[in-house]
């Protein structure tokens, strides 16, 4: 679909704190649903991972294969006194079991961050095709700050899980039962001392895992909130400013703040508290191994080789199962952000294509609301009974006080939202029966707030035919009375646009976006407010540029200020959700009711704003 600018007010639900911004979900240590989901993304990468996996089994037998390499040089050769070639060869094996452990876990380390980098990518442009996808009712219920939260930081945690987290906890599994299992060769006895511990670190890791789950999923979802009170800052600081409200602002910012500040010093806290027990677990455990294998040294039950093969098994073995602790926290992490990504990932779409739906043909331009029922909810109607056709060419005025159901009525044509009765044809085909890319492509709309991207003017009006030329773009530009202004700019049609076009005018950036549609070309035109908020000589201007912009299409105008649509062909007044009265300009004014109310309070408003006295309300110059 060809915009002319944002969509501003065309949604109807209320936003803030929808289900994705403060759900309670809890997340699971070992969720089976989304590491199905994330090997989905990883069967891409599946040798490399396999790579890495043995990668990491080389390297968690070295950890193992070294300190039995002490053990035997010390009691085979250091002690005996004997065989100094034997002695050598053992050394070197000690070494390149270094050197392979190093250079595994290094290789290991690149392949596993190129496979995160490469996930993280597919996740992102999946959530991004999907946030494009979704209907403006999704959009209406849901802060895009949280929606951009999900995108960016809980992606992210993920690229943690896998260069940390997965492999790991594999390599670590496997290092502690190859420990075990060569500690219980070697002397049973001295295994069972050094692991009459591992009772303390079972405890330990319980309570850790019972107080950090709650933790770690506050700190996903505080953390989507700062992003969204932020982003809401951010793009409200004009209206900030104006009102003197900063500190207000700075006020309510600071709450959420605070709020992800002590969820994260809470889970900080948690993890600090288990790294002691850790340590204290482990020096425990060598305070036994070097006591307990000194007597047995002096009562002939173990070597001394075997007593230093232990204590570096020992010191080895609580750097598993202290990175086990993290790795645990790390999953919980993941979890909680998993649930929340595929939970946006499964949003379903509220307006989608029907399997069957086929291709709109060239639009003539015969709009027929037939009988038509809508609302955002099921609860509260915004549309009822909704009867009109519009014929190809036509101008159809929409007018009514704010809330009466206008914009809802342009948001359907264009199919943003489905009817809940009725249907919206479109010369005789009910919409939802083609493609919305066919049914758009071929409409326009410019809304009361237009939305620039960044970029340059010239690419803002190519937006809907970026293959359009040069001179295309300016003379779409010159029938939408946009040329003069863009042409004073420093750099042209090549001027930079800043972040929603900020650096403009309300009147340049209608001007602008009134090009864009002039160059898609559209059959069917809306224009929302398209002359609000603006001077009276850009007012002129739009409106001139309106005039040449409507021939030959067919077009549905709303219209606040009534006296710029005295030459539509057909007026409808809706209230309430209903057409309460429809007509010319002239049909209406010459019977009561809301339109000629609204429109002579208008007229005597503006008479008095030009120190004119006020007229008959039946007289001729209203028409």
């Amino acid at each position: 679909m060809m915009m002319g600018g944002g969509m501003g007010g065309w949604g109807g639900g209320g936003i803030g704190g929808g289900p994705m911004g403060h759900g309670q979900d809890r997340g699971k240590v070992f969720d089976a649903r989304v590491l199905s989901r994330l090997w989905g993304y990883l069967r891409e990468y599946k040798r490399r991972v396999i790579w890495a996996v043995f990668l990491l089994t080389v390297y968690s037998a070295m950890q193992i294969v070294g300190p039995y390499l002490l053990k035997v040089a010390l009691d085979d050769y250091v002690v005996t006194k004997q065989d100094m070639v034997g002695l050598t060869v053992v050394s070197l094996a000690f070494l390149l079991s270094l050197v392979v452990s190093y250079g595994a876990q290094s290789n290991q380390t690149y392949t596993m961050a190129y496979v995160a980098q490469g996930v993280l990518a597919k996740m992102r442009g999946d959530l991004f095709k999907k946030v494009n996808a979704l209907s403006l009712g999704f959009h209406d219920r849901n802060e895009s700050g949280v929606t951009m939260s999900r995108i960016v930081n809980d992606v992210a945690v993920f690229q943690e899980l896998l260069t940390q987290g997965v492999l790991h906890l594999f390599a670590d599994c496997l290092t502690l039962v190859g420990m075990i299992v060569i500690m219980s060769s070697m002397s049973p006895k001295l295994a069972l001392y050094a692991f009459s511990v591992l009772p303390i670190m079972v405890v330990a890791t319980v309570v850790f895992s019972i107080f950090s789950r709650k933790a770690f999923l506050r700190t996903r979802e505080t953390i989507g909130q700062v992003a969204a009170g932020f982003q809401e800052n951010v793009s409200a600081v004009r209206v900030v400013q104006a009102f003197s409200r900063e500190g207000v602002s700075e006020n309510n910012f600071d709450e959420i703040n605070k709020d992800n500040f002590k969820a994260n010093l809470t889970a900080l806290r948690i993890g600090a508290s288990f790294q002691p027990v850790v340590e204290f677990t482990s020096m425990l455990a060598r305070a036994i191994v070097l006591g307990f294998g000194a007597a047995g040294v002096i009562s002939g039950d173990v070597t001394v080789g075997v007593v230093v093969a232990f204590l570096s098994y020992v010191t080895r073995f609580f750097e598993p199962i202290r990175e086990l602790a993290g790795t645990y926290t790390l999953f919980q992490q993941a979890m909680a952000a998993g649930e929340k990504i595929f939970k946006l990932m499964d949003e379903p779409i509220e307006v989608a294509d029907h399997p069957n739906a086929g291709t709109m043909t060239p639009i003539e331009g015969r709009v027929h609301f037939d009988h038509v029922y809508f609302g955002y909810s099921a609860e509260v109607p915004v549309l009822k009974d909704v009867e009109f056709v519009a014929e190809p060419g036509q101008s159809i005025a929409l007018v009514g006080p704010t809330g009466a159901g206008k914009t809802s009525i342009a948001a359907l044509l264009c199919r943003f939202y489905e009817v809940r009765g009725g249907a919206v044809r479109v010369d005789g085909i009910d919409i939802r029966d083609v493609t919305m890319a066919s049914l758009r492509s071929q409409m326009g709309i410019v809304p009361q707030d237009p939305f620039l991207f960044s970029g340059t003017v010239a690419d803002n009006i190519r937006f809907g035919r970026p293959e359009a030329s040069m001179e295309e773009v300016v003379e779409a530009a010159k029938l939408a009375n946009a040329h003069e202004f863009i042409a004073r700019l420093s750099d042209g049609y090549d001027t930079v646009v800043y972040e929603r076009g900020q650096n403009y005018s309300q009147g340049q950036r209608q001007l602008i976006a009134l090009a864009r549609v002039v160059l898609a070309d559209p059959r069917i035109l809306v224009l929302d407010e398209a002359t609000a908020s603006i001077d009276t000589r850009t007012e002129a201007l739009i409106q001139a540029a309106i005039g040449r912009i409507l021939g030959g299409r067919t077009s549905f105008v709303i219209a606040h200020r009534l006296s710029t649509i005295r030459n539509a062909d057909i007026i409808l007044v809706v209230d309430h959700g209903e057409i309460v009265q429809r007509g010319t300009h002239r049909e209406l004014l010459g019977q009561e009711g809301m339109y000629k109310d609204l429109y002579l309070m208008q007229y005597r408003r503006e008479r008095r704003a030009q120190g004119l006295p006020d007229v008959e309300l039946a007289t001729e110059a209203v028409y």
